[in-house]
């Protein structure tokens, strides 16, 4: 049972896990506090993050004083944290009709240690995941839809107090006051003052998004902007909106531009469109009596594009974790990725479940990331979900660590796989997060140690070793 009576030392998110101190301030025109600042409640100041020289009640608007590890705050990972034998165990989660395929990428101060597929594109056409195998990212997306508002805040053109109405003049919530106080940080953190997941329902029943905007003026509040956090799909894409009116540039457009292009994701695309036109991309698969089926894509969620409209390989999310460790300020500035991490608003619903409630200490959500004390470690995480894909993303500060997982089925399995990395590059005592071998007790295991794979198996392909993969 977990002990919420401990106290830990909590250290400071590093956000870009940059190797240096970050007391910078971006533009003082982009990053002007909201002019009635409001204390963050007593379970953010909690949180493991820094707020060095903060006003004794900090805004709820993100600032510019965060700031990262320094190069002496930074750790190795221990010795025993095997690659290799992590490859081992995303494989054996294929083995069985477990998961159809799974890509992975972990990176390590600014250096790929994995970026590798396992198992199959389509169970009824089976072709074997890759590195370049592109997946359904889901709400993975949300953080490329902050960097993306990052991006203009950074170029002074748009700011994070900036009212959502500056942008979008015929845009209404159920009231004037909320209306006229919702602000692009707002959208962002989840803070917009809306039910949870206002209107997915109807995005699932094929309504269009504009039409579902249009609706956010009837929805019923449960608190005005900023002062609550309530998960959203809908009022989140609003940032796409903004993003438009603030850069002229059309947000798909503007993500390839200023993220995927300079960041060398070469396989990353947006919409449903998007991933049927790569050359190699994971099916989604649902569960059947007769086992795993593959489907085509669902159009639905794609229409909510900032919310969760990405599709990107386990090359792609190497080098995005790359980035977002720091290691690519010529694309993503070190302050920026400081104020990117920083939680605005305790999220305490997500430490109920699974591994988190026996890891979380607390949670809160930033810019298009959720950031948790994990057994007392800083964790910038997301979790992505819609039909026939999951995916998780983290980033380990401390160890300048970054681990992202994809897969194309609906199992809970894999889920597992990061909390198993996550504890073993802090260095915990081993739990058992998954039903495969675990073993890192011998610092020369590798792939091929593990128990052997089915007769017509095949060990995980880099993108340069695909082979043919049975069903």
């Amino acid at each position: 049972m977990k002990d919420n009576s401990r106290r830990r030392y909590y250290r400071p998110v590093a956000s870009g896990l940059l190797g240096v101190l970050m007391p910078f301030a971006l533009s003082s025109t982009a990053q002007t506090p909201a002019s009635s600042p409001q204390p963050l409640p007593d379970s953010v100041s909690q949180l493991p993050v820094n707020l060095e020289n903060a006003p004794p009640q900090s805004p709820t608007q993100p600032m510019p004083w965060r700031v990262g590890l320094r190069p002496d705050q930074v750790q190795a990972l221990p010795d025993g944290f095997n690659v290799p034998a992590i490859e081992s165990m995303a494989e054996q989660l294929t083995y069985g009709n477990r998961v159809p395929g799974i890509a992975m990428a972990i990176v390590q101060n600014g250096r790929v240690l994995s970026a590798r597929g396992y198992g199959v594109t389509d169970i009824g056409d089976p072709q074997p995941v890759d590195a370049h195998t592109v997946f359904r990212l889901a709400s993975l997306s949300k953080a490329f839809a902050g960097t993306m508002a990052g991006l203009l805040v950074n170029d002074g053109t748009l700011r994070w107090d900036s009212k959502v109405t500056d942008y979008m003049p015929g845009f209404q919530l159920a009231t004037p006051e909320a209306t006229r106080r919702l602000t692009v940080a707002d959208v962002l953190s989840h803070r917009v003052g809306l039910p949870f997941n206002a209107y997915d329902r109807d995005i699932e029943a094929n309504a269009d998004y504009y039409t579902l905007t249009r609706k956010l003026a009837s929805a019923p509040l449960r608190c005005e902007p900023g002062d609550c956090y309530a998960y959203q799909n809908v009022a989140f894409s609003l940032i796409g909106d903004v993003v438009y009116a603030a850069s002229g540039s059309f947000y798909e457009q503007a993500v390839e531009r200023r993220i995927f292009k300079p960041l060398g994701m070469n396989d990353a695309s947006l919409g449903l469109a998007g991933i049927q036109a790569s050359p190699r991309w994971a099916r989604p698969h649902v569960r059947s009596r007769n086992g795993w089926v593959s489907l085509t894509p669902k159009p639905t969620y794609y229409r909510v594009a900032p919310a969760a409209g990405v599709n990107a390989s386990a090359s792609d999310m190497a080098q995005w974790l790359i980035a977002h460790t720091g290691h690519r300020q010529d694309v993503l500035p070190a302050p920026l990725l400081a104020t990117l991490h920083a939680p605005l608003v305790s999220t305490p619903g997500e430490m109920r479940s699974g591994w988190r409630r026996e890891r979380l200490d607390s949670a809160g959500y930033a810019l298009g990331w959720r950031v948790f004390d994990y057994a007392g470690h800083s964790v910038v995480f997301h979790a992505g979900a819609v039909q026939g894909y999951r995916g998780l993303i983290a980033l380990l500060p401390e160890r300048d660590l970054g681990i992202a997982v994809l897969w194309n089925g609906e199992s809970t399995v894999p889920s597992g796989l990061l909390p198993t990395i996550l504890d073993r590059a802090i260095g915990l005592p081993t739990q058992r997060w998954l039903d495969v071998d675990t073993d890192f007790g011998s610092d020369n295991l590798m792939a091929d140690d593990a128990p052997a794979a089915p007769a017509n198996g095949r060990k995980g392909v880099a993108s340069d070793r695909a082979t043919a993969s049975p069903r």
